[in-house]
Formats: C-alpha cells, sequence, structure tokens
C-alpha cells in the first residue's frame, strides 16, 4: 500500500473522520487493506462491509488486535478511528483511485472476456514480474471489491498492476475501470456466460468493449482477431490496436501449433518485431490465444519478444481449480477445471480433454465429470444440450453428469447417435466420487468442470487426495 493519511481518505471519499477531533487525520495507513479483519496486519485499513449474512463493523475489535489502525465504515465503531462514509463500496473504489494516482510509474493492464481472464492474468503476471514489480489479483478478484483490493496493494515499488475486470451487466466495466484506468486493454472472447444477467450474446459484447471505451489515445488495446464480436470492438476506441490469433490477418498470430501428450500448446509467434518459440506448461489449445494476448501486453510494457517467449514458457497457472493437471500415482490423469464453467470454456476443456486422450502415446480412456452452469437464463437447456453433444462428437469415453440441473447434458450426449460415449447420471459429487472410485483404472484422464456452486472443484481434490472443507 502507497502510504496514505486518514486526513486524506476522508478527502477521497467525501467522509467525516472519527472521532472528528484530535489527531485522527494524521493516521497513516501503510499496511494492506482489508474486507476480512482475519487478513488485517500491521498499519492495515479495514473496509466494514455489511453483507448478506455478517455485519463487518462488528469485527472492527478483531481487525484493531491484528494490527489495523483505522476504518471504512458507514457507521462509528468505538475500537477504531476512521472514516465514515455513505456508501463503503463506492468509497473504497474512490480510496483505490487514490492509490493508483498516487504510482508516480505504473502501467494498468486490464484484462476481460466471457471465459480466460484469470488463466490470462496468471500468465500475463509472471510474464511483466521478469521485467518489474507486478501486482495481480488473488484467485479471481474482479469486481467491485476484488479490484479495489488488488489496487491497494499498489506500492511506490510497483512498474505493473495487472487487473481482473469481470461484468454481470451493461456499465460494470465502466465503473471499474474509474477505480483502475487502463493503460492496456485485453478483451479474449465474448460468450454467453452471464447471458441470463444481460438477456443476449449482444449485451455480453456491448459490455466488455467498455473496457477499450476507457483507454485513452496512447494506451492500446489488445483485441482477438478469431472472435468476430471483439474484433469489432476496434471501432469503439481511440486507442491504437493490435489484434492477435490464429488468422491470417492477426497482428500478432500463432503458427504451427501442437499438442503434447497433457494437451500443452507448443507454437511459434510472429509478430512485427520478429519469431519467437513458445512452449506452454498449461493445458488446452485455447490458452494460445491467452497467451498471445500476453505477448501483446507484455511488448507494448517494454519487454522484447525472445524475453516474453522464455517467460512463457516458464509460466504456471497459480489460481486453484483453472485446467489443475494432477497425476495420481495409480496413473490417472485428474484435470480440475471446475472453478467455474459457461458453454465456452466447456467447450474448450472437452477439446482439452480429448487432445489429452488422443495426444500423443497410446490412447486413453477419457471421462468428463460435469455439473450445471449457473447464470445461462432461458438458454439453459439449450445450452447443457449443446454442451452433453460436445462431449460426445469429442470421443469421450465416459460422460457422467452430475445433479439434476444438469440433466440436459446427458440428452444433448444420447442424441449424437454412434458417437459411443457411455453416459451416466448421478444425484451428486459423493456419488460421483463412488463410481470414479470404483471404476477409474490407471491410463484414464478425468475433466472435472462446472459452475462453482455445483461443487466440482471438491470433487477432484478429493480424486487427488487434498483435504477439502468439512
Amino acid at each position: 500500500m502507497i502510504p496514505i493519511t486518514l486526513r486524506d481518505v476522508a478527502m477521497l471519499t467525501g467522509g467525516s473522520l472519527h472521532p472528528d477531533a484530535g489527531t485522527a487525520g494524521d493516521i497513516v495507513v501503510d499496511g494492506p487493506v482489508v474486507t476480512d479483519s482475519r487478513e488485517a496486519g500491521p498499519g492495515s485499513l479495514y473496509v466494514a462491509r455489511v453483507g448478506e449474512h455478517a455485519d463487518g463493523h462488528a469485527y472492527a475489535g478483531s481487525a484493531r488486535d491484528r494490527g489495523a489502525v483505522a476504518t471504512l465504515s458507514s457507521r462509528a465503531v468505538d475500537e477504531l478511528p476512521g472514516v465514515v462514509v455513505e456508501d463503503v463500496q463506492t468509497a473504497f473504489g474512490r480510496v483505490a483511485r487514490g492509490v493508483v494516482d498516487r504510482a508516480t510509474d505504473l502501467t494498468v493492464v486490464a484484462v476481460t472476456g466471457s471465459s480466460g481472464k484469470t488463466s490470462t492474468k496468471d500468465l500475463l503476471a509472471q510474464v511483466l514480474d521478469t521485467a518489474g514489480p507486478t501486482v495481480a489479483p488473488v484467485n479471481s478478484l474482479n469486481g467491485e471489491i476484488g479490484v479495489p483490493l488488488t489496487v491497494c496493494r499498489v506500492t511506490s515499488e510497483t512498474r505493473f498492476l495487472v487487473a481482473e475486470m469481470g461484468a454481470r451487466g451493461i456499465g460494470h466495466l465502466a465503473y471499474l475501470t474509474t477505480i483502475a484506468p487502463p493503460d492496456v486493454a485485453i478483451v479474449l472472447n465474448v460468450g454467453v456466460a452471464h447471458v441470463g444477467e444481460f438477456g443476449s450474446r449482444e449485451a455480453v459484447a456491448q459490455a466488455k468493449g467498455e473496457l477499450v471505451e476507457a483507454l485513452r489515445p496512447e494506451g492500446l488495446a489488445v483485441l482477438n482477431a478469431d472472435d468476430p464480436n471483439v474484433a469489432k470492438m476496434r471501432s469503439r476506441t481511440q486507442a491504437r490496436v493490435v489484434t492477435v490469433g490464429t488468422s491470417d490477418d492477426a497482428d500478432i498470430r500463432a503458427v504451427d501449433v501442437r499438442l503434447d501428450a497433457l494437451g500443452r500448446a507448443a507454437f511459434t509467434v510472429e509478430a512485427a518485431t520478429g519469431r519467437a518459440e513458445v512452449r506452454l506448461l498449461v493445458s488446452g489449445a485455447h490458452q494460445v490465444g491467452n497467451a498471445l494476448a500476453v505477448v501483446a501486453a507484455a511488448l507494448e510494457c517494454g519487454m522484447d519478444l525472445d524475453a516474453v517467449a522464455s517467460a512463457l514458457s516458464a509460466a504456471r497457472s497459480t489460481s486453484r481449480w483453472r485446467m489443475e493437471v494432477h497425476e495420481r500415482p495409480d496413473g490417472v490423469t485428474v484435470v480440475n477445471d471446475a472453478y467455474n464453467a459457461n458453454p465456452d470454456s466447456m467447450h474448450a476443456a472437452l477439446e482439452a480433454l480429448s487432445a489429452i486422450g488422443h495426444g500423443p502415446g497410446a490412447p486413453r480412456r477419457t471421462w468428463a465429470v460435469l455439473g450445471e452452469m449457473l447464470e445461462l437464463g432461458d438458454l439453459s437447456r439449450t445450452e447443457h444440450e449443446r454442451v452433453g453433444g460436445w462431449a460426445a462428437e469429442s470421443g469421450t469415453d465416459r460422460l457422467v453428469v452430475v445433479g439434476p440441473g444438469a440433466a440436459a447434458i446427458a440428452d444433448g450426449a444420447a442424441s449424437v447417435s454412434g458417437a459411443g460415449t457411455e453416459v451416466r447420471r448421478v444425484e451428486d459429487a459423493d456419488a460421483a466420487y463412488a463410481l470414479l472410485q470404483s471404476e477409474l483404472v490407471t491410463g484414464d484422464v478425468v475433466l472435472l468442470k462446472s459452475s462453482r456452486d455445483a461443487g466440482l472443484r471438491w470433487l477432484g481434490d478429493r480424486l487427488v487426495g487434498i483435504e477439502v472443507p468439512a
């Protein structure tokens, strides 16, 4: 955190100091800014939020005991001095913007897309960190609270801030860019994630394009040339544009793409500055597009192509449950990609499963253990059926459909004649675990994929012996 006085916090937020007399305004916040009192430390600002199940004001004492020196809250608390504001969420965003404005040598790279944001953020952060101190979100902190939490980790030494930005409606990204105005904006894709809230793919595209609209003329938009809805965003920005993809007309493109036995891509990057070889350590052909976006952003940040390619080839997934590959001692490979799911990411995961099962070496039996995709609205049944069809058409040997909300996946698979996919329906993750434990054999490859609340990420952990929450 760039040190800031409580008086400055009050000025940034329009809030009032508590107590309003004495030296409260001179208190310096120079430790972590937290919304969870258990994460407070020396010099912390504790942001007290009122949630659905708990009132953060009740935990101010706990934050104080861990070293917090002040609160940002909607009412005064006795345990700590602080700033009282009408809307804590809005005020928190203003504090974060104050941090950005005080960072004198900071380049902000923002990433959005219907899928792949977190994977791209992980790769980009590791690449940029080889060029200078870099701050990036932990896991998927990409909303109205997550972005400020990430921004407030910036120090005076930070050179690069990677901001993952998610949207659940029109105007969300426009708001987030007021907190962390991007110098480089990456749009990965436009899919039907959260279409139940947006209403249509066109509305999703409208929302995602808000990111490039926020760029200044001297900024850079990195657009996916392989997604027509993204490529069209060129007209929505005054900034420079670089396109990436496998298309012939992409400014930065991948050629000679090949996959190894774990579905990890190797390819040649062609850019205006030359060519370089990349060999990714993350699984899935869809990671090629993510990696190309990283290349474009890193070049804009001053790195040379060979250095970018070298750093990309060493980068790993640092967020849990995203194409997380585990090799069990009995020779079973578990691919846990169940942090979240939408039709596009389901398709990418199934393609990765097929690549691993039918890649170099002897064929391996493939299992797709799939659960419900949430927030699809009226498209839910149709999209679940499509996923089942993809599973069958891609040659999945065993399809396990978990839970009643995912039932249409089984129907979609059954509608593909002659596919040879054996379909099982189970009630819940416990039943899926029992089935897999009794039938998995050496050489099998198991993919776990669902929306987070369907809980299949915990099933994946159980399969590889990782302790799961009670």
